[in-house]
């Protein structure tokens, strides 16, 4: 049986895919702090598991980590919400990553089988439009998340295929709060306190509901990306290689 894994941070990120394959009967169940969603096709003939942990590598790791102890994984996608770290790129829309660079470590993971044309920085932090500017001109790089490198780095340690997709949510100029000091050490956004926050600062408001917006529609176009690049269970080829690492 193959096993394709699905990793975002949020479930808000993975709700569009949920629902587009709702009739095929989800099984959904939570482990500590990890939301898992399985799809088993009939005959054994595979197994979709999508996960979610919260944001950060360590949470994406936590995410990996409890799929894998119910079975090995063949195939594994990062997927999620991203910035922009270009004029280009436009908000809502979702983009196949050639490749993941961690900003901690230095360490460059290629996509496998390579697609698309841009580059991801995996960063500690949300960053702000100075950081963006800066990351994008330190790595010539077009997107910024905080969890594909994880990911990455363990489909590489396993030769398992690995594959990206990102939608934008938010700009490269684009200006928000500090969505940092929301997010728990566990990775988990704190959204009690951020509307808190959020209530007495209406010059914030437009921002936000732009970038709520466009999170919307990136969702919904990193499921009709991820389902082009999902092939049903029968027809799903075992792919044999590993990803290219290099330091």
């Amino acid at each position: 049986m193959t096993r394709v894994a699905i990793i975002a941070a949020m479930a808000g990120e993975l709700k569009p895919f949920l629902n587009a394959n709702a009739k095929e009967g989800w099984i959904h169940e939570k482990r500590g702090n990890v939301e898992l969603w399985r799809l088993r096709w009939p005959l054994h003939q595979g197994e979709w598991v999508a996960a979610c942990a919260g944001a950060g590598q360590q949470a994406a790791t936590r995410a990996f980590a409890e799929i894998e102890k119910d079975g090995a994984i063949d195939r594994v996608f990062s997927v999620g919400w991203a910035g922009a770290l270009s004029e280009s790129l436009l908000c809502g829309k979702a983009y196949n990553v050639a490749g993941v660079i961690d900003v901690g470590t230095g360490e460059r993971f290629s996509t496998y089988p390579t697609s698309g044309d841009f580059w991801l920085v995996t960063s500690p932090k949300v960053a702000n439009a100075i950081e963006k500017q800066r990351l994008a001109a330190a790595y010539n790089a077009s997107l910024i998340d905080m969890e594909a490198a994880a990911i990455a780095r363990l489909a590489a340690m396993r030769g398992i295929p690995f594959q990206c997709i990102k939608g934008v949510s938010d700009g490269f100029s684009d200006n928000l709060p500090d969505f940092d000091r929301f997010i728990s050490p566990q990775g988990q956004f704190q959204l009690a306190r951020f509307v808190l926050f959020v209530i007495p600062r209406p010059w914030l408001w437009p921002a936000l509901i732009r970038m709520g917006e466009n999170s919307k529609k990136a969702a919904q176009a990193i499921t009709d990306a991820l389902l082009e690049n999902l092939d049903r269970p029968g027809a799903i080829a075992k792919q044999n290689g590993k990803p290219n690492l290099t330091n």
